[in-house]
């Protein structure tokens, strides 16, 4: 049994491996991309009995956009059909919708849809769910970096003031505390472009299953390594 006292108040995690699980299997990578869905499904509703706090999704990178289109589009096609099939659920179990990352390049169906979930949603608080969605570290960082010096040229912000609460409030993820704990799955340890700001304290987990195998029992493996692990931040 986990101690709740002392479990992460904030999960975020690179979902990693769900073409090279269909691969193993001898499926279409839609398979894959399919069976990725229900385990976004088990994982959002163990956080929420665990009481984490926020999870946040690493769903589509602004480098997937490089995928072969039909890929691509089967990607946007199951995003749709999760966020409408499972808004009622969402409202239901208390659970609030943000989607970080550039989403007005998205299709502009998902976008609007995107928008109105996240409207709906708003006022719940059991968990908040971040869906990354065409989202890069690096292009957050100079995101950022272009709306501080908009801010500073019109006035409304001093060069002197800057410092890194500030430029945390010009990131997608303002107001949101950062990670405690990240976990990648797959076996792949690189952290891909991923909350490259937020993370510089987090915790790494990092296991060799694959997405689509990844159960309430994994993560509940990587909490208790979190458990086990001592934060220092820097200190002794």
């Amino acid at each position: 049994m986990l101690n709740k006292s002392n479990i992460p108040k904030h999960i975020a995690i690179i979902m990693d491996g769900n073409g090279r699980w269909a691969k193993k299997k001898g499926l279409p990578r839609i398979m894959g991309h399919r069976q990725g869905i229900e385990r976004v499904k088990e994982i959002v509703g163990a956080c929420k009995g665990l009481g984490i706090d926020t999870l946040t999704l690493y769903a589509f990178s602004v480098e997937n956009w490089k995928r072969p289109r039909p890929e691509v589009n089967t990607l946007m096609r199951l995003l749709e059909q999760f966020v409408k099939r499972e808004l009622n659920s969402l409202i239901k179990n208390d659970v609030r919708i943000k989607v970080i990352g550039r989403i007005d390049e998205l299709p502009e169906n998902i976008t609007r849809l995107l928008k109105e979930t996240e409207f709906i949603t708003k006022d719940n608080k059991s968990l908040m769910l971040n869906l990354a969605l065409n989202y890069g570290g690096r292009i957050e960082i100079v995101d950022a970096v272009k709306a501080i010096l908009k801010d500073v040229l019109k006035g409304s912000l001093n060069a002197t003031d800057i410092d890194e609460e500030v430029f945390s409030s010009y990131l997608y993820t303002a107001g949101i505390p950062d990670p405690d704990l990240l976990i990648r799955t797959s076996g792949e340890m690189r952290i891909s472009n991923f909350l490259l700001w937020q993370i510089s304290y987090s915790e790494i987990y990092f296991t060799h299953k694959y997405w689509p195998d990844f159960r309430r029992k994994d993560l509940e493996d990587a909490i208790g390594e979190y458990i086990k692990r001592e934060r220092r931040f820097g200190g002794i």
